[in-house]
């Protein structure tokens, strides 16, 4: 789906005090930037950012950082950020590509993928954000102890999915093909897709990845 042009969105990001905007000088210094220690949570393809600011408002001892490379989406999830003004929340205006320069080892206590492009040709497949391509950039940043937590709507992403963290050495826990019919509703909080997907009908697979 093409996404439309906001002329405003670029300067609005630029401007923000709600986006690093030199995130490289954070890489390792990341409880200095939130100027507390509580644990970093990030969300890989944030859109509107209605999933990552509920968990920042329901959970002020954790730091969240959203990632999202789409300006207009970005955007739209700023605009929310400005009224909010959730304190642990910050917003990173990147490629995914570039965790390993804005995150230390053992940085990230947990990553969220939900809903991601599926690039369903095959000869895209390592632009998945569950390639093993990124999961092994995952595995640079996470904590010993850290996860992935993993949602989407597409069955054939979920089981390459899958398959591509049991291949690349993870461990998988916690799979369910129609979350919100599954011993792990509870306290699942929903995207904007999401809520439209279930909506529709249409059953969310999850499933946790343990390094």
């Amino acid at each position: 789906m093409r996404l439309r042009h906001i002329a405003k969105a670029e300067p609005f990001i630029m401007e923000s005090e709600y986006v690093e905007h030199d995130p490289s000088s954070c890489k390792g210094r990341w409880k200095e930037r939130f100027d507390n220690k509580h644990p970093l949570h990030i969300e890989i393809g944030t859109g509107k950012g209605q999933f990552i600011m509920t968990l920042a408002a329901l959970h002020p001892e954790i730091n969240y950082i959203g990632i999202e490379k789409a300006d207009s989406v970005l955007y739209k999830a700023l605009l929310k950020q400005h009224e909010q003004k959730l304190p642990n929340l910050l917003m990173l205006w990147i490629y995914a590509d570039e965790l390993p320069n804005i995150f230390d080892k053992g940085e990230v206590a947990r990553i969220y993928l939900n809903f991601s492009d599926p690039w369903p040709k095959d000869r895209h497949a390592d632009r998945r954000l569950t390639s093993k391509k990124y999961l092994d950039m995952y595995r640079q940043i996470l904590a010993p102890n850290g996860r992935i937590e993993f949602k989407t709507d597409n069955g054939k992403l979920f089981e390459y999915s899958l398959d591509s963290a049991l291949f690349a050495g993870w461990r998988v826990s916690d799979v369910t093909r129609d979350l919100h019919h599954s011993e792990y509703a509870a306290g699942n909080i929903m995207t904007e897709y999401e809520a439209r997907f279930s909506s529709e009908g249409n059953p969310i697979c999850r499933a946790v990845f343990l390094p």
